[in-house]
């Protein structure tokens, strides 16, 4: 992903509001509508009543000024009062409003949240969709930060929206009548209610050049967004394998790279520097003349002895609310653009992980079948395996293990890799039939054993909950991998990953294979950071834990082959064949 404007998305292609009922529209009718429902409702009522106060602190103005201009200290102490009692309400309904507002923003995040982390996350998606095409680089930053301020502007945008629509019916009634007529000299034109019309005509004329300068402002913003996505997620890479960095040395390289997705950053925060410029220079003047102009234009009734003072005032704020609340397309552009474009990364996301699940639904390409049968053995028919392109890695494949069996798998890296992934469920490009018993038999463990956030206890026990395994297990297996000086940390919090070498992790990786106890054991180079000596007996005391379960095993390291049963050896098709176009005959060997 670079900073340059990124191609169409299907997700930009269909109708914006369309793709934004498609994620809001489940949540009004999800399983907590009824609440859901209520918010809105509620909100909607609060917003009536701001809309009410400022209708009734506009009528407390005329009263104001006209006491003021009668010099009666009796009527003024009467508008202090009802000046007292709209603050207290206008208090009382902007904290409820608030409150109300901000759970639902919160609701609506949390339900958005968790409806797209668990489509991210189920059934490997997260794993399949690094190969399929689309705009949805980043999904952490989609989820965490581009759902937080879609959803926030969102409803802020609609409340103010509502709180505009309601305000220029009110206030167009009110200003119809307190601004009186006018008579165009020179002409029988005859113009009743003429600040109306001025207000409309000078909110449209201030739209129309506010959304023309105001334009490259949803661009930039999108390119700005997408820049800094790509920036933080550079230096989360950095920071996940700084011990390899370290090592070879690679900082000056890692700086550049730093340096270079920076100065994309500062690009496009130039270029939404310039939108902004002209945006904000136009709605400095716009705003300007807008307490001015309606005092003006009204000052000839007023002198003339046709409108009181009070009047005028409730003229002039009345023309201010009417034109504020025409103008909420400029006053809200830059929180629009924001808005789109936070929320087209999340619905492009949320787009890429339906058309991941329609393209293999519609199988129009060839896909390897799994299927599970609990208690089963594991066989392999016909197997073709092929990478996303539909280059051929190995085809012809046929396999049958027996639990208790131990197989040693070797040969070319790139197909036993892909192997492992099929075995896994995570790898569908190819074709032919993989049985396998059911998942809750099954355990997998890769070359380098993934380690969560928390205490040492429950990266051990991951993926269970550390509840679930006693602290006489916990030992014993530690015991079993030659582990039993890390018992003391067991409920220390650290950075496992970074703090604990690769041969410990390896170790952790196969207590995991003990503590679980599984049927079948899936190893890929779970021991590549082992000595040769180590690695032959941590493999027997594996196999003398697990007597009865299958064990297949993926390493190159040929000694190993005497500790089990049978060896296979998968090596790379020797021509190209492509299996997703015309197909040309080649053999590979395996």
């Amino acid at each position: 992903m670079t900073a340059e404007t990124p191609a169409e998305t299907p997700a930009q292609r269909k109708s914006f509001l369309a793709q934004v009922l498609r994620l809001a529209g489940p949540y009004w009718h999800c399983e907590r509508r009824a609440k859901v429902r209520g918010a809105i409702f509620l909100l909607l009522l609060l917003t009536i009543c701001q809309v009410a106060l400022s209708v009734w602190g506009n009528y407390w103005q005329r009263g104001l000024y006209d006491a003021l201009e009668q010099r009666s200290v009796r009527l003024v102490l009467v508008q202090v009062a009802v000046f007292a009692l709209i603050l207290a309400l206008s208090i009382s309904v902007t904290a409820a409003h608030l409150m109300v507002k901000r759970w639902l923003q919160i609701d609506w995040r949390a339900w958005l949240t968790e409806r797209l982390t668990s489509r991210w996350l189920d059934e490997a998606r997260h794993y399949r969709l690094n190969f399929s095409t689309g705009e949805h680089d980043n999904p952490d930053q989609r989820i965490a930060e581009d759902i937080r301020i879609a959803t926030e502007s969102a409803i802020a945008l609609a409340h103010s929206l509502t709180f505009s629509l309601l305000t220029l019916g009110m206030f167009a009634n009110i200003l119809w009548s307190v601004s009186g007529s006018i008579d165009v000299p020179g002409t029988s034109v005859h113009i009743p209610g003429y600040m109306v019309p001025l207000a409309f005509l000078y909110a449209t004329l201030g739209s129309a050049f506010g959304w023309l300068v105001g334009k490259p402002l949803v661009r930039t913003t999108n390119a700005l967004q997408t820049a800094e996505a790509t920036f933080r997620f550079g230096l989360s890479r950095a920071r996940e394998h700084t011990e390899a960095i370290a090592l070879m040395r690679g900082e000056p390289l890692e700086r550049a790279g730093s340096g270079s997705r920076f100065l994309r950053v500062i690009g496009d925060w130039n270029r939404q520097s310039l939108a902004y410029l002209g945006l904000v220079s136009f709605g400095t003047a716009y705003g300007s003349l807008l307490p001015i102009l309606p005092i003006l234009v009204a000052a000839p009734q007023y002198i003339s002895g046709a409108m009181t003072l009070g009047a005028l005032m409730q003229a002039a704020q009345a023309f201010q609310q009417l034109t504020s609340s025409l103008s909420w397309p400029v006053d809200n552009i830059g929180e629009i653009a924001r808005c789109r474009a936070s929320a087209e990364r999340v619905l492009s996301l949320h787009e890429d992980l339906q058309e991941l699940d329609a393209k293999e639904r519609a199988q129009s390409a060839p896909r390897i079948a799994l299927a599970r049968e609990k208690g089963g053995d594991l066989a392999v028919e016909g197997l073709c395996i092929a990478e996303p392109s539909g280059r051929v890695l190995v085809e012809g494949l046929e396999l049958r293990i027996k639990r208790g069996e131990r197989v040693l798998v070797t040969g070319d890296p790139g197909v036993t890799g892909s192997l492992f992934k099929v075995l896994g469920g995570l790898w569908p490009w190819g074709q032919g039939t993989v049985r396998l018993p059911s998942e809750a038999e099954m355990f997998f463990v890769a070359q380098r054993p993934f380690m969560p956030e928390g205490t040492l206890r429950e990266a051990l026990c991951y993926p269970s909950a550390p509840q679930a395994c006693s602290d006489a297990d916990v030992l014993r297996v530690l015991e079993c991998v030659g582990l039993t000086r890390l018992i003391q940390r067991l409920d220390e919090r650290d950075n496992w990953e970074q703090s604990l070498p690769q041969r410990v992790q390896q170790q952790l990786g196969l207590a995991r294979v003990l503590l679980q106890r599984p049927a079948w054991v899936f190893l890929e180079e779970a021991t590549d950071a082992f000595d040769p000596e180590g690695e032959r007996q941590i493999m027997e005391m594996l196999f003398r834990e697990l007597p009865d379960s299958m064990v297949l095993n993926i390493s190159f390291h040929p000694e190993l082959g005497a500790l089990h049963h049978r060896t296979i050896t998968l090596n790379r098709m020797a021509e190209t064949v492509v299996l997703f176009g015309e197909r040309r005959s080649g053999n590979g060997s395996h």
